[in-house]
This record gives structure tokens, sequence and C-alpha cells, in this order.
């Protein structure tokens, strides 16, 4: 039954690809309440694009969720980052839909779930039933919203997915009604000097030009006098009519002299290709300030899906004595559109700021693979860590080694392996590799330990350091206190913290059996329903055991009353 209906799938969804249409009227809201975003599919995030739209829920936890249609539940998860409690939906017609960031699930899928937990003795579970095992109709409930996994606060995450690609595609294209009649908002214009010897306004440097509004609502920016190839960036953004929120545009379109240069849109993408996000944007800029400018022009390591249309890769080449005519529209799903004019001279002039290029002892070639010894530590960067070859700025160290710096990405996991040799097997136990931030406050960069070399594996440029934590975790109750009467208590709640390495592991028990403790990082607390077990005993025995990520151990124990 599963390989048929799989097999079927595969047609469908090849069918549906071939149309490039969506089904309006198959799905129902997945909430009871007015869509207002919070969160747009495609935003711009941290190196990724956002696979789906985020529901408000009122700053409220706990409101029902919808199935959008008849279907089965094919994925369960449950983690502390990410989606959090999220529940995913294979319908007949092949589509998927995620909810993320639940509460709870609905009792039956609670029930399946908690099961598997318990048979696990974990927290963080993943299952995927089969199709067919459990049933869902349209408009069942089947969880509850939540705040849990990488949330910042009560939403729905909810997506619409291919079932047999993955590609997320925008919910909005599937008849989701969203007030909407506001244009996106424009707040800041770059230009950007390409080429060798290119200038705009007399510099070689990317410089910001302005813009003023027109009677028509348009924008016009002042006169950009270049020469040689240049490109535009802009820093914008959409709202919604019933929220304040700066959402991600829907769509960008650049002409020049009424050609199209470039035309992108967010109305799917794959998962695969969401890290190239920071190719998109001007990841200088972004390391610098943490704004984030879209370039309308590609360069080089760039494999995003979104562009419709590219003219010399969106790249304006600009010849002395010539006027060109730029055009940036920006839109978003209901074509509500932002216009931006910006006149272009060709004049070339005395260059007031040069081109501000980094040289140094090393040179990445980005294709090959680049191993580097910096006392302390050596760097190893597989092939197409980078996506261009670059000066990097190398720092040696006895404890400490500054790997260039937070203004280049790199795409894939480089190493850092230390050598700790000179530390006795005693000190190395509570010894960890550390970034440092700003302000030298270090934080925990999970390190394998084998003999005297520690590794890390990570994505971020930087500093980092090798640091002692000596201090265990912090326990400590809640809501309850040593030998207290719990008759009309429904849970347990426990803080737990670890102040540098971070929690490992926790494990706790009632009377000896092993008990289920949700963990929620972002408020450091542990909770336990009494529902998951029926006492036998007025007196219960509480033990905890909370382990953080070099070994230091809390052992926490209370008793207390209960009928």
């Amino acid at each position: 039954m599963k390989i048929a209906f799989i097999g079927f799938l595969m047609l469908l969804s090849a069918a549906l690809n071939g149309q490039g249409n969506y089904p309006r009227d198959a799905f129902r809201s997945p909430l009871d309440i007015p869509i207002i975003l919070a969160g747009t599919f495609g935003e711009l995030r941290s190196n990724h694009f956002h696979s789906g739209i985020d529901i408000k829920t009122q700053q409220r936890q706990g409101l029902p969720i919808y199935a959008i249609g008849d279907g089965s539940v094919t994925r369960i998860k449950v983690a502390l980052w990410g989606y959090g409690k999220v529940l995913y939906v294979a319908h007949p017609n092949g589509y998927t839909s995620v909810y993320g960031h639940l509460q709870k699930f609905s009792p039956k899928i609670e029930a399946y779930i908690k099961n598997l937990q318990y048979q696990k003795r974990a927290y963080e579970v993943e299952d995927f039933p089969d199709y067919g095992e459990i049933k869902v109709e349209k408009g069942e409930i089947i969880a509850y919203s939540g705040n849990t996994g990488g949330s910042s606060g009560p939403h729905l995450h909810f997506e619409i997915r291919s079932s047999i690609s993955e590609k997320p595609t925008n919910p909005l294209l599937y008849g989701l009604e969203v007030r909407d009649a506001t244009n996106p908002i424009l707040s800041q214009l770059f230009a950007y000097p390409l080429s060798e010897n290119a200038q705009v306004n007399q510099n070689e440097e990317k410089i910001k030009i302005n813009f003023k509004k027109q009677q028509d609502g348009s924008f016009l920016a002042d006169k950009v006098y270049a020469a040689g190839t240049i490109g535009f960036g802009l820093d914008t953004y959409d709202r919604q009519d019933l929220a304040a929120n700066k959402n991600g545009v829907f769509g960008i379109r650049q002409l020049v002299n009424g050609k199209v240069y470039t035309a992108l849109d967010f109305e799917s993408f794959s998962f695969s290709e969401t890290r190239y996000i920071n190719t998109l944007i001007d990841y200088d800029h972004f390391g610098k300030f943490r704004s984030r400018i879209i370039k309308c022009f590609r360069v080089p390591g760039n494999s995003l899906s979104i562009y419709k249309t590219l003219h010399n890769n969106g790249k304006i080449v600009v010849r002395e004595g010539l006027s060109y005519n730029v055009e940036i529209l920006i839109t978003d799903l209901e074509d509500n559109t932002t216009k931006l004019v910006i006149p272009v001279e060709g004049r070339r002039g005395t260059v007031l700021e040069e081109k501000n290029k980094l040289i140094t002892d090393q040179f990445v070639l980005a294709k090959k693979p680049n191993n580097y010894d910096l006392g302390a530590a050596t760097v190893y960067f597989p092939p197409n860590t980078f996506y261009e070859d670059f000066y990097i700025d190398l720092k040696k160290g006895n404890d400490t080694v500054t790997i260039h710096n937070n203004q280049v990405a790199a795409h894939r996991n480089f190493t850092i392996t230390f050598d700790v040799s000179r530390y006795s097997e005693k000190e190395r136990k509570q010894l960890l590799i550390a970034r440092l931030d700003k302000k030298l406050r270090p934080s925990y960069a999970s390190t394998y330990k084998r003999g005297t070399t520690f590794t890390t594996r990570t994505r971020n440029l930087g500093t980092y350091t090798l640091v002692q934590d000596t201090i265990a975790p912090i326990v400590r109750a809640k809501n309850f206190k040593e030998k207290q009467w719990l008759n009309n208590y429904r849970y347990l709640s426990i803080y737990i913290a670890d102040d540098l390495s971070g929690i490992d592991s926790y494990s706790a028990t009632l009377n000896g059996e092993w008990i289920l403790m949700e963990y929620e990082p972002k408020r450091k607390t542990l909770t336990y329903n009494f529902d998951d077990i029926i006492l036998d005993k007025t007196q219960c025995e509480l033990k905890l055991v909370v382990k953080d990520n070099v070994g230091n151990t809390t052992t926490f124990s209370r008793n207390f009353y209960r009928k």
C-alpha cells in the first residue's frame, strides 16, 4: 500500500509541477482565527530562507491547530531547537503540510509520541509513521499552538511542501487569505562598483544612494554618476495590513532602459540551496551592521533557483557619455508594488575613495582544500567551503587563534584542531573549545576529544580559544519545596542552567522509575506532567542528574507527598 501510494504521489507531483498551478480550494486554514503574519515565505533569516509562514496566535499558546486536508501523519519530531514539536501530514493530492513550534499534539498523537519517548527514555525523538497508520481528516484538531524550539514568541510555523521533492512553496499560493493592501517598504539603496576601475560617484567602494518619494508614490533616487560595471542593492521589507512586523518581500525586478536585467521571487526553493542566501545578500555589510542588503546582481558561487530572469547576471555596464534609466520594482504576493527610479549617467571622475583591498600572506582558493598551521591549532577548509577566492587574515596564538572575521560566509563546515598535549589528563576533562564574541565572551563550540587533540567543526569564522569549565550545572525547584504536599499540582517545574559549556544531558526518576521531563531551554526549565504515571506511594522521591558538555554533573533530589 505504501509503495503504491508513493507511486501515485510521484505521478501527481509531476503533473502538478508541469502545470505550475496550486490548488486554491483544496485546503482550509490551520487556525480558526484571522491569519496575521509574523513572518513570510522566503524571508531572509540567518543562513537560510524562511520555508513557511509564521502565523500570529494572539500572543497565546494552546490554540487548536487543524489539519488543512485529509491525510496521514508521516513524521513527528520533538526537538529542543528548530521547529520544536512539529507535525508533518501528507495529503493525497501530492502535498505535505507542516506545523511547527507546537505546544502539544492532539490526544491520539500525543499518546503515540509519548509512548515512544518512554521507550527511548528521551525527550527529543523523531518518528516516521507508515502512511495510513495515523489518519487525520480535514478540520480535525491535530495539535495546539505553542512556542517550542527556536521560536522567539508564540506562533504557528506553517509550511506546504511537495511530498516527493520536499520543496517548500509559498503557502499563500494555496488560497489562504491575508489582508494586505500595503506596499513594500524601501529603507536603503546602495550602488556597487563591480569591475576593475569601476566607480560610482567617484568611489571605488560601495556607496549609499539617497532617494525621495514622488507625488505618484514612487521613489526617485539622486542621479548616479558611474563608469564600468556596477550593481545595486536594496534594504527592503514588507508589511501586511494588521501587523507591524518587518516581513520579507515576494519579488524584485530590475529593468535597465526597459529591459529586464533581474527578476527574482520567492514562490519556491529547495532546502539544499537555502544557505546560498549568503550570496544573495551583502554578507560583508551583514557582518558589520547585522542588516541584510539584497543584491540585484548575481555574484560567483550563487546557485539560487529563485531567479526568473538574469541578463548579464543583473550587472549594468555603464559607458561614459551615455545615460541609463534603472527601475526597480519591489512586490508582495498581492502585487502591491513599490517603484524606485535611478537615473544613471556615464561619467568618470577623480576617485575620492579607492577600493579597500585586504592583502595578507594567505590566499584561499575556494575550489581547493586549504590547510593552515596557527601554532595552537590547525584549520582545514575543504574544497568549496567559500563562495569565492580571497585573502584570509589568520592570527596565531598559544591558546587562541583568529580565523579572519565574521564578514565572510562559509558555505561548508571547516575544521579547527587544537593541540592540548601541554594540559594534564585531568585538565583536559574540563577543557573545551569556545568561540569568542566581540566582547571576548566565550560560547561553547561542539568539542570532539581524541587523546591530545580537540576538534570542532563550524561554519563561523572568528576567534577560537581553549577554556576550562569547572562549574557544575545549577539545578533548583521552581514550584515545589522539600516534603511539600502536591495533591493539586498538575506538574513539577525545575530550573536548570550551565554557565559555559551548556547542558548536555539530564535524566530523572520518580520512586526509581524513569520519567519524561520536557526541556524548554529558552526558559531553562524542565517540566514533568503527573498524568504520565499513576503513583502508588504517598511519599515520593524525585532524583534528577544533570550533566554539562564537559562532564560536570549535578545530582538533585527532593521528597514530596501526593495522594
